[in-house]
Parts: C-alpha cells; structure tokens; sequence
C-alpha cells in the first residue's frame, strides 16, 4: 500500500527479554519492594480505606518521560496481561478494510498497525498478549503468527501473542458486542493467568508508549483503574470523550464531546499530572487514550457482577466504576498519539511520517523499535528517478524506464503505476494496476464518492484505490 509518502523498511521481530529493574530512585519519598495488598495465587486484597497507605502523588509517576525510571515489582513480564482489542468492522476505514481488520490494515508500507500495541507490548517487557478480533480477521491472524508465533522472551517468562477469535459458545450464543464483552467472554481464560493487572489496549492506534511507567503510576497511586490521558486544546476537544481530575489525579467527571458552556466546565489543571504550567495553559483538556489498566479482581467485579450487561469500556464499565466510589486514576501522555479510525487520520498519519526535521512519529527509534514480519525481500532500488520526502519499503523499484513495454502493447497492465501517471492526495492500496497516463487528482474537489466497480472511492477528498483495483490507462479521477 502507499500514500504520497511511499513506504519505509521495517524491524523484523526477534525474541527478546527485558531485565527487570532489581533497584531505581523513583523519586517519590520512599522505595517500593513489594506491592501491598498482593499474595501468592494472584489475588489483589483490596484494602479499606482507612487501611490506605498515605496517597503519594508524583508528577514522575504520571509522565511518560524518558527521563523517569520504573521499578515494578513484580516486573511486568510475570504480573501483567495485556488484551488488545482487534475493533469492530472498520466502516470509515473502507475500502481498506474490505477485506482485512483494522488492525491489520498497511502502515508504512512493511508494517501492519497491530504491530504498534504488540511492539510497545514488547518494549515494555509485558510479553503474554492476546489479541481478540472478529471482523475480517483471515490476514491479521496470519500476520501474527508469522511476525510472533516464536516463543517470547524465553522460556522462564512463557511470553506469547495468541489470537482469541470471537466464538458461540452454549452460555453465550452472541457475537462480542463490544471492548467489555469480548473481554467479558474469554474472562475464564484471563483469570487463570496469575497476574496483577489486565492492560487493555486497542488494535488501531499509533503512538509510543512505556507501558511500564503506565503500570507503575497504577500501583503507586492504589489504582482501581488508570485511564492513559492526552492532553489537548479546546479546538480538538471537542471531538473526544473528555475526563475531568480532582487535585490527586482521580477522574471525577466523563463528557463525551461536549461543546459550549459544557466543554468549559471540563477544563483542568494538567499540571496536576506532570504538565509545566506553560504547557498546561495550552492543553486545558484531557481526553481518553482507549487505553486502560485494571487491576484484575476489580475487572473480574466489575464485569462480572457490577455491570454483567455493560458492552463499553469507555461509555458504561469506566463512568459507572467512578459512579460506585472506585478510584479511577488519569494517567498522562503528552507524546504523538493517532487513532487510525478514518481514511483521513490514515492519510495523515503516512504523510506526517515523512514530516522534516521530525516526522510525527519515527520508526527508527533504535531503544523502542516496531516490530513486524520479517518478508527477506531484496533492497529496493531507484532507477532514473527523482524522489523526494518519501520513505521506502524494501523489495521496491522506482524507474522510469519502459521495460514493461510488451505487457502494455498486449493491452494488459502490470502491477503498479504506469509512466506519466499524475496521483495527488490518494491512497493506492497493494497489488493495484494503474495504468498510462492516469490522473488521480480528484479535479472537481468531490468530497465522498463510491466508485467500487471502477475500483475506488473518495472520502474527506481523499481518493483511495481498493486493493487489486484495476484503472485503465488514460482515466481521469
């Protein structure tokens, strides 16, 4: 698949193990060797609240900062479990998803997007991760075994990333209805896993994360649950869930994009949670990442016997939780974050992937790599041509020879881009033919269109040619 941006080569994945700190200066008064409240068996003992140890609050502890340290203990490796959630069935991400789940759908070229949770998974030293999916899952499933089917870690740590497909079983006949059914209904195989807490993450976002930090300001703040939490200024606010915080960080208040006199009220003090006040003044807001961890018997409580009818996280399970006096902590990430949800926010991603001096997010960060499927194919090459802000995938060639000159005389069109081809603000999905003389620029400045017959469609004024589309030569678009 490419954009305007062309593609850029990829880390194949290796099994790695991460030590775990065995000594850090977390900078909040005292050092943590042990959690309170966990035994033997893997069970959480909630304490009362005037059992509470003394709230310590750090902005340290909430800040995604390279700078900090973490020192959980037990490591992540044996204490957490990460569920990623493979989404629903991608309809504003069509036609990329026609025929594969959204997590599964090209970024860059080499990698798909679930290798981003599963990657910073790994970065992150939580090495047993399940992967639920549902819609169109043939090509995610296949990734995922071919990028991470070895053993994780090592075989102290029995790391493993293991699809969960959504299945009819005789207590439940119902597909997963939602990011808390799907949990709730392979709930009997998370609780068999002696673990402290269940991160959840989705399958279609883009961002770097250490989740590590994540889990600690969990457990240093005595988190029921913790909402990762960007920050953002009233313009973009408006179109996400925002989360209100009292003085220590505990989440109060959800409105789910609120505008006017409404939206105002919802305005905190992010240097709350870690944020210098100049930065604060310009990020009055916080929205939800989608990303959550829960300490496991309060997800078991919680889905169980508090909310057995809830389908969402974020709309049901979550604000209820709050509603029932359980403390619900934000936790801040003030980094690149993007939900891959629609063609534009696809597009976008790409092309800022290719921004200069910095792109918007980077794929050559040699402490927090991206893992994916290794495909041994050649170097690319470039020949006779001239290119210019783009990144390359392997196994490409760029020329622009007409060696292909028998094949066109035939009336047949390879695949590929045809010479004197002018393509402007599209997306060309893989194994497509795009023949001579071809013009994709969407000269009418049409917003939405469906074109499936003649092989694409226009949405957001971006013109995205389906997967093995065929466009005869001298069309104009």
């Amino acid at each position: 698949m490419a954009t305007a941006t062309g593609a850029m080569a990829a880390t194949s994945w290796a099994p790695i193990h991460v030590a775990a700190a065995s000594s850090c200066d977390l900078g909040l008064g005292r050092r943590r060797t042990a959690v309170p409240g966990w035994r033997a068996g893997g069970r959480r003992l909630r304490a009362s609240p005037s059992a509470r140890r003394p709230f310590v609050f750090s902005p340290r502890g909430v800040s995604d900062s390279r700078s900090s340290q973490t020192c959980l203990d037990p490591d992540a490796s044996t204490s957490v479990l990460g569920i990623i959630l493979g989404g629903g069935a991608g309809t504003r991400l069509y036609p990329l998803t026609k025929k594969r789940a959204k997590p599964a759908v090209p970024l860059g070229a080499n990698y798909r997007l679930i290798d981003i949770p599963v990657s910073n998974c790994l970065n992150s030293n939580v090495s047993k991760i399940y992967v639920l999916t549902q819609f169109n899952s043939a090509s995610l499933n296949r990734h995922l075994s071919r990028a991470y089917g070895n053993n994780i870690g090592g075989h102290k740590n029995e790391g493993f990333v293991e699809v969960l497909a959504a299945q009819q079983s005789p207590e439940n006949p119902n597909w997963f209805q939602g990011t808390a059914d799907a949990v709730r209904q392979y709930m009997w195989l998370f609780e068999e896993h002696n673990v402290m807490e269940f991160l959840i993450l989705a399958g279609d976002h883009l961002y770097r994360m250490d989740y590590q930090k994540f889990i600690q300001a969990h457990r240093e703040t005595d988190a029921d649950i913790t909402v990762a939490a960007l920050p953002m200024d009233e313009q973009r606010a408006t179109a996400f869930g925002l989360m209100k915080i009292d003085d220590e960080g505990r989440i109060v208040e959800f409105a789910e994009k609120p505008k006017g006199e409404k939206l105002k009220s919802m305005m905190v003090d992010t240097t709350i949670l870690g944020l210098d006040p100049e930065r604060a003044k310009e990020v009055p807001y916080i929205a939800s990442m989608g990303i959550y961890v829960f300490s496991k018997d309060v997800m078991l409580r919680l889905l169980r016997e508090n909310f057995p009818a809830a389908n969402d996280f974020g709309s049901e399970v979550i604000p209820g939780a709050t509603e029932i006096g359980l403390r619900v902590q934000a936790y801040l990430y003030d980094g690149y974050w993007e939900d891959i949800g629609t063609i534009e926010a696809f597009y976008n991603a790409n092309l800022g992937i290719t921004k200069k001096p910095v792109p918007d997010f980077s794929f050559y960060d040699r402490a927090a790599p991206i893992y994916t499927q290794p495909r041994y194919l050649p170097p690319s090459k470039v020949l006779d041509a001239d290119v210019t802000d783009s990144v390359i995938g392997e196994g490409c060639v760029i020329k622009t020879e007409d060696d292909k000159k028998v094949l066109s005389e035939t009336g047949g069109i390879p695949i590929g881009i045809g010479k004197n081809a002018h393509i402007r603000k599209a997306i060309i999905d893989k194994n497509a033919r795009i023949g001579e003389n071809v013009k994709i620029i969407n000269f009418d400045n049409v917003q939405e269109a469906v074109r499936e017959t003649e092989g694409y469609f226009i949405k957001s004024g971006i013109v995205t040619v389906i997967k093995d589309a065929l466009i005869p030569s001298g069309t104009v678009i």
